[in-house]
């Protein structure tokens, strides 16, 4: 049996572990509902355990330790504080063949809608933020985990997912919380030449809850309520270049209000200066129909004194109706350090 556990901390600065954030400043801080000081610091904590049973069977997982404020979505909270979310815990049973794959899992998944959260870790996302459909509470897409199966082939060129879980990516819900509805999940990509991949994906299902911000008096069943996402995503990379980008088109079905239509993407490039050095930019932008839509330019550069770790440092701009002159800007400053190969093996 052999285990190997990858570790990784994040603390302002220097302490153990894989990310750090600190140094924040934004007028956001500020003002209500957060009321705090201009400049603010947090961490985030990842821990990767993973235990290989057998040729074909894995256990494996994500463990989250964050403080709040981390994220730009937290400065419109109120309150600080520190939680541990399990974003994945799966047994997974593969099976490897000429040209191909097969692999389930059943457990605590991430949801298959998108592809941002393939590399959500600090240490891979080149810039602080994260685009903006993604969210732990109230986005269409969650970072939070959702209990269920999931499916992954490839062949050849062709990726395939297929997902059922218990809740909506638009609201997760916990294994003992009320209101557990099954939605469906998945996406297909096809890789067009090396570095060239384009894919597509979906999400169906119930999202309401009876405690839910919007669940309305007179609202109908939540189960008769469905969510509808479709996205399109595309990779390129070549040379010193890679460039991200998704397009994402969302439904959220009601009764006593208005349907709610949301639409939003992005575009993301990093550009390698040297083997130490590279610089990135996010452009996204979000449209509905019942909010008042806006859009986010992140830039960056990122700095690796050795392969373990990195410092970047990042300014965003938010723009629209919302926010006052320069208001919606933050300065971020980010350490991420990792340690790995920490393994226990026995004959």
């Amino acid at each position: 049996m052999t285990r190997t556990v990858c570790l990784g901390c994040l603390l302002p600065l220097v302490l153990l572990g894989q990310e750090a954030n600190s140094g924040f400043d934004s007028a956001l801080l500020t003002e209500s509902p957060r009321d705090g000081s201009a400049v603010s610091g947090g961490f985030r904590l990842l821990l990767y355990p993973t235990w290989k049973i057998s040729k074909h069977w894995t256990v494996a997982g994500t463990v989250e330790t964050v403080s709040r404020p981390y994220s730009v979505q937290d400065f419109s909270t109120q309150g600080y504080g520190i939680k541990t979310n399990v974003l994945q815990g799966y047994l997974c049973y593969s099976q490897f063949c000429k040209g191909g794959s097969v692999g389930v899992r059943v457990g605590q998944l991430s949801t298959a809608f998108g592809s941002f959260l393939l590399r959500y870790d600090d240490a891979i996302n080149p810039l602080t933020d994260v685009p903006m459909s993604y969210g732990y509470y109230y986005s269409p897409v969650t970072i939070l985990e959702l209990a269920g199966a999931q499916v992954d082939v490839n062949a050849g060129k062709l990726d395939l997912r297929a997902q059922f879980v218990n809740s909506s990516s638009a609201n997760p819900r916990g294994i003992l919380d009320s209101d557990q509805y099954g939605n469906w999940a998945g996406g297909v990509g096809y890789t067009i030449q090396q570095g060239l991949r384009i894919g597509a994906s979906s999400y169906r299902g119930p999202y309401l809850d009876r405690h839910y911000a919007f669940f309305f008096p007179g609202e109908a069943p939540p189960r008769t309520l469905p969510a509808t996402a479709l996205g399109v995503e595309a990779q390129w990379g070549r040379g010193p270049w890679n460039i991200y980008s998704e397009w994402q088109h969302f439904r959220m079905d009601y009764r006593a209000i208005s349907t709610f239509i949301e639409h939003t993407g992005y575009a993301e490039a990093r550009l390698v200066l040297s083997p130490r050095w590279y610089a990135a930019t996010r452009i996204g932008y979000i449209r509905a129909n019942a909010l008042r839509g806006h859009q986010a330019y992140e830039f960056g550069v990122g700095f690796r004194p050795n392969r373990y770790q990195l410092a970047k440092l990042g300014y965003e701009i938010q723009q629209g109706p919302q926010f006052s002159g320069a208001q919606g800007n933050t300065l971020a400053l980010q350490f991420v350090t990792t340690f790995r190969a920490i393994s226990v093996a026995r004959d």
